[in-house]
Parts: C-alpha cells; structure tokens; sequence
C-alpha cells in the first residue's frame, strides 16, 4: 500500500512549481504597483540598514503564489474534512496577517506595536478554532494561551529578522523544507502543501530582492505573513514518538529568528531601551560589524540554518539520552555565541 507521500509527491513537485512561478511573475508586478502607489521604504530612520529607497510589496507577491498554488492542488487533491478545515483557517488567520502588513507598510509611520499585537492575536485565535494548536498542552485554556503566545512571537521573529536582503525569505525556505521533510509521513497533510507552497513562494521573490535594476522589499507584508504561516505549520506535527525533546524540533528549526529575538530584546534591555524600538542590536549586523561581508553573512546564516534542521531532525529519531545531549549542545553553543556577538560594539 502506498504511503501519503508516495501518493502526493508529484503533487508537492507541483504545488511548489506553481507557487514559484506566480511569485516570480507577480514580483516585478508589484514593484511596480508599489512604484506607482508611492510604497516606499525611506532610510530616514538611523536603524535602516539601506540607502536608497527601495519600494516594498513583494511579500504581497509571495502570499498570492502560496495561495494560488495550494487553491489549484486543492481540485486535485482528496484533502481529509480536518486537514481541509484546518488549511481554511490558516489561510483565513494569513488573509488577516497580510492586511496588518500591507498597513504597516503603506501608512507613513506604520502601526504601533500595541495595535500589531492585538491583530496578529485575533489571527492566531482565528487558526485555533479551526483547529490548529499546541495539541501537547493541557488543559485547553492553557493550550490555547501558549498557542497564541507562540504564533504572535514566531510571526514578529521573522519581522525583526528581515534587516538584511535574503535573511528572512531564505529562513523561510529552509525551515519550510525542515518542517516538510519532518512532518513525512504525515496524516495532517496541510503541513506538506502549506510548507512546501511557501517554499515556493519565497524563492521565486529572493532574485528580485536581491537584484540591482529591479529591487524590492517584502515589507511587513512579507515577513509578518510568512512568520505567521510558519508559526501555524510547526504546530500541525507531532514530530516524533520516541522522546519528549522532539516536541522542541520546531525551536531548532525556527532558531535563527527567535534566536535573534531574544539577543535583541535582552541587549536592548540592558541598554535600558524598550525591546519594542527599533535598534541595530541583531546578530547579523554585529556580524558585519566584525568584518564579515553581506554574502558571507547570508551563506553563515543559511548555513547554521540548515544544520539547526537536521539537528531538529536528528532530535526526533535519536533515543531521549542523544537527542537530550545533542538538545544541550546546541543551547551551549548558541549562549557562547551569544556573548561573543554581545561583546561587538553597535553604533
């Protein structure tokens, strides 16, 4: 009898060629939407990394290619009524996320954090009662509380990640191929599609953000949505049935952005400065400030990114005793960095 995923894997090949192509049609599409509508990110702020103004819109691109694609491999494809019902809210809670960012990207002085918050919780219970969830915790309420908690942060890790051309879009492909891989053999098929359409998604984008001649930003359009998708994909897995520490592959496969959501926010606080304003604290700035190229950074980053998900792969199919140590080195590791980068100055 043929396995789930021997029976859609043409289908993934498809869904992710679909959203691949309609990013990449769409991109340049909206830059020039963004072009003509006046959309621009101005460098007037001293936390702006780039110089010239650069029009935003391309996350707007992404989203249509991972809502076109899934909407198309939805006809060809018996989804279960509980994946089906769950794949309706996440795009449901995404239409809400992608608003908030297109606000934010088109008002002059954005949203304040406060009124962020309170959207990205309205989506995040939006995706709860249709069922997606931290399925693990008990009792309800407090699965409920720690879900919301968890989409709201993943969501604002990718935001506060996206300070450099291709660092948030190429986490995104990375952990969506992690979540995918992981979650075979899967009953809650959504993951697979929703994973790899996001895949497919931010990779048609990353040419165009990183071009010269035709350059575009995502925008909070971007990284809030697919932070957000992200967020509702890690918790639609159980990952594994050997040890407890699988339940945290999501944490390796998402370490990036919420590692440097936690360096930024404990910097910034003992700068005395809210952990809500911007700053230029991240990790990937202090390491340019050591001497380290854009290119270099990117390849680290992708790098560390990728050996964190076989990490987390490695998490869920070792006995507890190795996937606790492996577990342990790694949070080592990652707390000798943290005081190495803490150390370079910042202007």
């Amino acid at each position: 009898m043929k396995s789930i995923f021997e029976m859609n894997a043409s289908l993934y090949l498809i869904t992710f060629a679909i959203a691949l192509s309609v990013s990449l049609l769409l991109t340049p599409l909206c830059r020039l939407i963004a072009i003509k509508l006046n959309i621009f990110d101005h460098p007037h702020s001293d936390v702006k990394t780039h110089k010239v103004s650069t029009p935003y819109l391309g996350g707007l691109a992404i989203w249509i290619g991972w809502f076109v694609s899934l909407f198309v491999v939805r006809f060809f494809t018996h989804f279960p009524t509980g994946t089906l019902r769950s794949l309706r809210g996440i795009i449901t809670g995404s239409i809400v996320i992608l608003c908030l960012g297109l606000f934010d990207d088109v008002l002059p002085l954005g949203l304040g954090f406060r009124k962020k918050f309170l959207v990205q919780s309205v989506a995040a219970i939006c995706i709860i009662l249709f069922g997606v969830r931290l399925s693990f915790i008990s009792p309800y309420f407090m699965a409920f509380g720690f879900s919301v908690i968890w989409v709201v942060g993943i969501t604002n890790a990718f935001n506060i990640i996206d300070i450099m051309d291709g660092l948030s879009s190429g986490i995104a492909v990375i952990a969506s191929l992690a979540f995918l891989f992981i979650a075979l053999p899967n009953e809650q098929i959504y993951v697979n599609f929703c994973a790899i359409a996001l895949a497919g998604g931010c990779l048609g984008f990353i040419p165009y953000n990183f071009s010269r001649d035709k350059k575009i930003f995502m925008g909070d359009t971007g990284s809030l949505t697919i932070g957000f998708i992200l967020a509702a994909v890690a918790m639609g897995t159980s990952y594994t049935k050997l040890n407890i520490i699988g339940l945290f592959a999501p944490l390796l496969i998402l370490a990036i952005p919420v590692y440097d959501t936690f360096l930024v926010m404990y910097l910034r606080w003992r700068r005395g400065i809210s952990p809500f304003l911007g700053s230029k604290d991240h990790f990937a700035l202090r390491l340019e400030r050591m001497g380290y190229s854009r290119k270099q950074i990117l390849a680290i980053t992708y790098m560390a990114s990728a050996l964190l998900s076989l990490g987390a792969f490695l998490v869920t199919r070792l006995p507890f005793r190795y996937a606790a140590e492996l577990f342990g080195f790694i949070i080592i590791i990652a707390l000798l960095t943290g005081y190495r980068l803490s150390r370079v100055k910042i202007d």
